[in-house]
């Protein structure tokens, strides 16, 4: 049978819980392709450590580009993560002609027209399928299953530490940093949390499902992206009672000749089946207009779970080289269109807002004021009691607004005397 010479760049989690996986099914996965993947060589500055997985010692190197220049290596692994050496191993690899397969999120997002346009250039495939959604099979879904189909929007949760974080904020009426320092203790959460409580690991992951589901390079730098580190437990007992829950959103859709790609906390109705998804899960609803709406829900990160993904693009690779049909599923497809991200204050939206007000009268109006002069009109209004120190809550549901208009109303209301805190804006789903 013949065999392909598989290379790993990294031999972290992820990178262990691969060899794991070759090493469990190798003969399935042989039977299934007609050809043997073999483990050729395992790259990482550190090849002491127990991995838990057994490897011959002869396999492993320090030397990564020594590996991706090997004649017996025909997939080259990148499971180091990063933009730094990862971007150039990546590079050598694809400029070699080399197939890739990667999960690393952040060099995609950050640099993927480069990549999609090299490995084009070099007759080579580029596979990311665990880049997004770990087990979740959401990249192969845009790339093939979905290919015939407009798509019309995406939403998804996309970051497993937030919605573990919102979920126990929600059922156990903690508050965010308590269960943050749960989830690190867990080793839900990094000891360095920004990443993904900022929402930036989301909007990397927005990004690369944008690029795919129109064809076209996203810009980091104008996607709008704001995490969950303000949030406070009151807002999700405010948000049920109007029958919502609060999920960190990943929205992406096309409008007119411009993407609007955004990340950030968002109130989504409780029958909406994104408000179901609870714990460390992800999920994905993709909209299509002839597919119609399609869900894409697992474990969005984990050793095994990703390692399933990353070996199913191997595999696919795997299949492209024995036929000799590289580029059979191009990394981005061809449609050579170049669109801008729509700027957040042109979005249009309903709104959630908390107001801490003095007790005093005429604040109602004052506010309602403002809100109206914007053209900004009151869905419902909901004001708690007074607290000892003569404060009290005002949470307002507007109709969809201009995002520049709420902006500039809550520059005026945050401005009165009787405000005593900034105002909690929320955009709702819908």
């Amino acid at each position: 049978m013949k065999e392909i010479g598989v290379g790993l760049l990294g031999f972290g989690t992820v990178g262990a819980g691969v060899v794991e996986g070759l090493q469990r099914n190798g003969d399935i996965l042989a039977k299934r392709l007609g050809v043997r993947l073999v483990l050729r060589r395992i790259a990482d500055l550190d090849i002491t450590s127990d991995r838990g997985v057994k490897v011959d010692p002869a396999l492993l190197t320090t030397d990564a580009a020594a590996l991706i220049d090997s004649p017996d290596v025909d997939v080259v692994v990148e499971l180091i993560g990063g933009t730094g050496i990862a971007k150039t191993l990546v590079m050598r690899a694809l400029a070699a002609g080399k197939p890739v397969v990667t999960a690393n999120k952040k060099l995609l997002a950050e640099y993927g027209a480069e990549l999609y346009a090299l490995a084009a250039k070099q007759g080579a495939d580029l596979y990311f399928g665990a880049s997004v959604g770990g087990a979740i099979p959401i990249i192969r879904a845009l790339r093939e299953a979905l290919c015939a189909n407009a798509i019309l929007g995406i939403q998804g949760i996309l970051n497993g530490t937030c919605n573990y974080i919102l979920t126990r904020m929600e059922n156990e009426g903690l508050d965010f940093n308590t269960v943050l320092g749960d989830a690190q203790r867990l080793g839900f959460a990094e000891a360095d949390p920004g990443l993904d409580i900022d929402g930036f690991d989301t909007a990397h992951k927005a990004v690369i499902l944008a690029s795919l589901a129109y064809g076209a390079p996203v810009d980091l730098k104008k996607v709008y992206i704001e995490g969950i580190r303000g949030l406070e437990k009151v807002d999700n007992d405010y948000a049920a009672g109007f029958g919502y829950r609060i999920k960190l959103l990943a929205t992406i859709c096309r409008e007119g000749d411009a993407l609007d790609v955004r990340v950030h906390p968002t109130l989504v109705p409780i029958d909406d089946v994104l408000a179901s998804v609870s714990g460390v899960f992800n999920a994905v609803m993709v909209e299509s207009d002839l597919a119609g709406k399609t869900l894409y829900y697992g474990r969005g990160a984990g050793r095994l779970p990703t390692a399933s993904t990353v070996l199913g693009d191997v595999a696919d690779v795997a299949r492209n080289l024995a036929k000799d049909a590289s580029l059979r599923v191009p990394a981005l497809p061809p449609t050579g269109e170049t669109l801008p991200i729509k700027p957040i204050a042109e979005i249009h939206s309903r709104y959630y807002l908390r107001l801490c007000v003095l007790d005093q009268p005429g604040v109602l109006a004052q506010v309602t004021g403002i809100l109206g002069n914007r053209g900004i009109s009151i869905e419902s209004v909901l004001q708690k009691g007074t607290t000892n120190e003569g404060r009290s809550a005002v949470v307002i549901m507007t109709h969809k607004a201009l995002e520049a208009d709420m902006n500039a109303a809550l520059t005026g209301i945050n401005a009165l005397p009787a405000i005593c805190a900034p105002t909690v804006r929320l955009r709702v789903a819908g």
